[in-house]
């Protein structure tokens, strides 16, 4: 078993999340996770972050699968509707990498 989300490890981005998201949201999902989430509650090594409209800016939204732990993070940047609606945040074990749903393999 590993650490997830060590933040020592190598951290990516897809080329989906790099043309639809600016930098500074993708770094705030980095930020929340080694922030916000690590050492409160056992991170699975899938998370979900939903991008909400809230008042002009931006909130993610983290979940996970099979936790009832959710938290939302009202960010200082301006929000798009051309935005994604939702991002994942995948640790496999060597890198973590942030990308869309239609991005993730299924098995």
């Amino acid at each position: 078993m590993f650490e997830t989300f060590d933040s020592k490890k190598s951290r990516y981005a897809s080329v989906g999340v790099v043309s639809s998201l600016p930098g500074e949201l993708i770094d705030s999902i980095w930020y929340i996770i080694d922030l916000d989430l690590k050492g409160l509650i056992p991170l699975e090594n899938i998370l979900s972050f939903d991008l909400i409209n809230n008042d002009g800016h931006v909130t993610m939204h983290f979940s996970q699968e099979g936790s009832s732990v959710e938290m939302g993070i009202d960010l200082p940047f301006g929000y798009s509707n051309e935005f994604p609606q939702e991002v994942y945040a995948y640790d496999d074990g060597s890198r973590q990498t942030i990308l869309l749903p239609n991005e993730i393999r299924q098995r």
